[in-house]
């Protein structure tokens, strides 16, 4: 257990600085944009840029502090509803940025492509050099490693019985419309990402990083669904809880946050209409898809925190939590 809490230790602060470099190059397109000595993000005017810019550069600075609360006295003391949330968010963005940022490299053989066609990346452009790209992708590669072995490590010493089976079923008289509406969405995503052209207006406008970070969305989804579905009706004996806990958790995680993320950005194309900028789908589409997405992740997780209610207020000191 000691050495575990070691590795948890070292991996929170590996975490927090492993997103360092992401934070200096945001604040440096936002110092370089108003200097005028940096080009503005295409699609986008300069104050449209600078808050884009303004809220990954917030985005960032929790997520440095999350890793620094995972590890430092004071994160004990913060109240665990924000804890869990900040976690929740910040692992539901990681987990489709880990294996899109590997898939799509091999898809594209290294190219970048910048395509706004609802990737959901973080403000860049096709200017970009390369070792800004490599340093973006970086963090968020190590951040995600890192915190998938820090908070775990929290969760034993601040809850240990979050990750052990309650005795009451979480979900065992929870509703079934999450599982339902994660595996309708999850199975609209995959019907895109393998090319279906239902619900598509550019069908020219697809790039290869498009189908591939949709494609991890819908896995998520459907993993997420079968998860909770499996607990609801309770059919989670013969897999250990954590094992169910965890889909359903990172898969929610991310259809809150990217869907979440993308909602605006589509709502914001459907209505300026910017002349250098369009999505694939539909935008009625794409609406309805990211709010249900939205809907489905606050449904899920709000399914999971009903069976743990009480366990996220036990004191450190009273589960053996030491620092």
């Amino acid at each position: 257990m000691e050495r575990w809490d070691r590795i948890g230790r070292a991996a929170a602060y590996g975490a927090a600085a492993a997103l360092v470099p992401y934070l200096v190059i945001k604040v440096s397109w936002v110092v370089g944009s108003l200097l005028g000595l940096l080009p503005v993000g295409r699609g986008f005017s300069l104050g449209g840029w600078l808050v884009l810019n303004t809220v990954t550069i917030g985005m960032a600075a929790a997520g440095i502090t999350l890793g620094l609360a995972l590890v430092r006295p004071w994160g004990m003391r913060i109240p665990g509803r924000l804890v869990a949330f900040i976690a929740w968010v910040g692992s539901g963005f990681l987990v489709s940025i880990l294996p899109f940022v590997v898939i799509s490299a091999l898809v594209n053989s290294g190219s970048r492509t910048g395509g706004s066609g609802g990737s959901g990346s973080s403000g860049g452009d096709a200017a970009m050099p390369g070792w800004e790209a490599v340093l973006l992708q970086c963090s968020f590669v190590g951040t995600g490693i890192a915190l998938a072995v820090a908070l775990p490590a929290y969760l034993r010493r601040r809850w240990p019985h979050v990750l052990r089976r309650p005795e009451r079923t979480p979900t065992s008289t929870g509703p079934l419309w999450p599982a339902v509406t994660g595996a309708v969405t999850g199975l609209a995503w995959l019907y895109w990402a393998a090319g279906g052209p239902l619900g598509i207006a550019h069908r020219d406008e697809r790039p290869a990083n498009w189908h591939v970070l949709v494609g991890v969305s819908a896995c998520w989804a459907l993993a997420a669904s079968a998860a909770v579905l499996a607990l609801v009706r309770g059919r989670s004996t013969r897999l250990p809880y954590p094992l169910l806990l965890a889909p359903a958790w990172l898969g929610s995680g991310s259809m809150f946050a990217w869907s979440g993320w993308r909602l605006p950005a589509t709502l914001y194309v459907a209505l300026a209409h910017p002349s250098d900028v369009s999505y694939p789908e539909n935008v009625a589409v794409a609406v309805t898809l990211h709010l249900t997405a939205v809907l489905t992740g606050a449904g899920i997780m709000r399914t999971l925190v009903r069976g743990h209610r009480g366990r996220l207020s036990v004191p450190a000191e009273r589960v053996g939590g030491r620092l």
